[in-house]
């Protein structure tokens, strides 16, 4: 006989299997909407095959302020907004590479708007695609060194030396003989700085690199040179598609944007390499306001280059080829510049990047010593000499204010100060890892984007470098940043992708980036997010909102 209390189980059981079988199916794109930020517009991208599409750019572009906002499809082909503002926008597929261009003009969204089935058909069945001028556009720098023809070595060359003041597409688009790429290349490596107005006798490298340099470009894009068929990175898949990225065209042509970092508001603030004018983004609207930053004198060339927004919402910034310091309140239009007293010639890099203590007190390495400078003044309250590296490129204050940290670019290494006990760490990081700028983890180890293409990291506790290469060949970083988890993020040069470390699993994660650049020279996280929000401006012109869903 069966017990009465087995009777009652097994009912209970046979219960929950009915209540289960009988429940509505929850579409993947529903169970996502669950996320805070989405429950906008929402639809699905297949093949006109009727395979469901992974990975594709969906993008609304507003025709109100021209804001551009791209998701990612998932592996059942969905994908969703976050709410948008009601009013017409322009949709289309970023980047359709093996798939012929969708647009669709005139779209109205209003709400969780369902989006009709975008229905795309191959322009090719291989896996390399055709030189055409609509998908040479669309290659990465890395996609591009992936398709030329060369060595390693030859395109290392081209890497290490020539991978942070524009995008690779800019020299790969041109054909030009050897003598031509040979006065190219003198110009672009032995000019002061991105101006290339003043000019050193010395070239970046020897002259048997620069001459195989310039012999490896007149082969692959020489005059006869034919257009190499493309090899690509493959689409975003599982984590990668889980992010949403919002793109800010910024008013003026040229600008060279370099650096953003926010204000107490929560307004963007931007500064131009190639102009006077610095600029406030306003999130919420799209529009930007512009301030002038009055001429130095007529010989020397407007631009910015670092930017800081203090506790009170004061501007500060330098001038790299001015070589000032100067600060900006945009409540009350005053305007101070403090010239800093350097050996260089106007016009050529000098004052780039420093950065600011808890005091309010600015902090540099240059003349083979970190010094520690009063803001309004320019004078030198303290400094602590160096052995090895005269000067860094990056400038980073930990958040107690007690290290300094930068690295040491074009060299290869770190310099960290303590400046509680005095001691200055300087060790060297390997060949042609070129660390860069960098900031301070939450444990106080600083970390250094390698220019050569991996994140270094100098271990506060073992006094000593951990380096971690970039998943993606032929990139390289500029600037990286940790988040109050810890974990690292930066812009990967060249391969149109940003990039997230797990420090604790060594995971990396790689966002795909709507435009195929991400020259990234410096990112602003927004903490008081959960997830993080990664907010850089692009060297192309344009401000971007990176916004991972876990």
């Amino acid at each position: 006989m069966v017990k009465r209390s087995t009777l009652l189980r097994w009912t209970s059981i046979l219960l929950v299997l009915v209540a289960l079988s009988v429940m509505p199916s929850v579409p993947r794109a529903q169970a996502q909407s669950a996320h805070k930020v989405l429950g906008g517009p929402h639809g699905v991208v297949k093949s006109n095959k009727g395979d469901l599409l992974e990975g594709m750019m969906v993008q609304l572009i507003a025709a109100k302020n021209a804001v551009r906002t791209t998701v990612y499809s998932d592996a059942d082909g969905r994908y969703e907004f976050p709410k948008l503002e009601a009013g017409t926008y322009t949709l289309r597929i970023a980047q359709p590479r093996e798939f012929r261009p969708f647009v669709k003009e005139k779209v109205e969204i209003s709400g969780p708007t369902a989006i009709e089935e975008i229905v795309l058909s191959r322009l090719t069945n291989g896996e390399v695609l055709p030189h055409t001028p609509d998908i040479a556009a669309q290659m990465t720098g890395t996609e591009w060194l992936m398709s030329l023809s060369g060595t390693g070595d030859e395109k290392k060359l081209l890497t290490v030396n020539c991978n942070w003041c524009h995008s690779y597409q800019q020299i790969f688009r041109n054909h030009y003989d050897e003598q031509g790429w040979g006065h190219i290349i003198n110009r672009m490596t032995k000019g002061a700085g991105s101006p290339l107005i003043n000019m050193r006798p010395r070239g970046r490298f020897n002259d048997e690199d620069t001459a195989r340099l310039v012999k490896w470009l007149a082969t692959v894009r020489g005059p006869d040179a034919k257009d190499p068929p493309f090899v690509t990175l493959p689409r975003p898949q599982g984590r990668q598609t889980r992010v949403i990225i919002t793109e800010y065209e910024l008013p003026r042509l040229e600008l060279a944007t370099h650096d953003v970092v926010a204000d107490t508001k929560g307004n963007i603030w931007y500064s131009p390499h190639r102009s006077s004018y610095i600029g406030r983004l306003d999130p919420r609207t799209g529009a930007v306001q512009q301030f002038h930053i009055p001429r130095e004198t007529a010989g020397v060339l407007p631009g910015t280059h670092w930017i800081y927004v203090d506790k009170n919402d004061v501007v500060w910034g330098t001038e790299n080829w001015g070589h000032n310091i100067y600060r900006f309140d945009p409540k009350t239009n005053d305007f101070k510049r403090i010239p800093w007293k350097v050996s260089e010639p106007v016009n050529s890099p000098a004052v780039g990047n420093v950065a600011f203590d808890p005091d309010g007190f600015i902090w540099r390495t240059r003349d083979k010593k970190v010094s520690k400078v009063e803001a309004l003044t320019g004078n030198v309250v303290t400094s602590y000499p160096t052995k090895k590296f005269a000067s860094t490129y990056g400038a980073a204050m930990s958040q107690d204010g007690r290290y300094f940290g930068g690295g040491a670019w074009p060299r290869d290494g770190v310099v960290v100060v303590d400046t509680k006990t005095g001691e200055v760490f300087e060790p060297d990081s390997s060949p042609n890892s070129g660390p860069a700028r960098g900031e301070f983890d939450p444990d106080g180890n600083y970390w250094a984007a390698g220019r050569g293409g991996m994140l270094v990291k100098f271990d506060i506790a073992k006094k000593r470098i951990f380096e971690y290469r970039l998943p993606t060949p032929y990139a390289s970083l500029y600037t990286t940043h940790a988040d109050k988890n810890g974990e690292i993020w930066a812009g990967m040069m060249h391969a149109g992708r940003y990039v997230r470390f797990n420090p604790k699993t060594e995971q990396w994660t790689e966002y795909v980036l709507p435009e195929p650049y991400g020259l990234d020279r410096q990112s602003w996280i927004d903490n008081s997010t959960d997830p993080v929000t990664v907010w850089y401006t692009d060297h192309e012109g344009y401000i971007v909102r990176i916004q991972p869903l876990e």
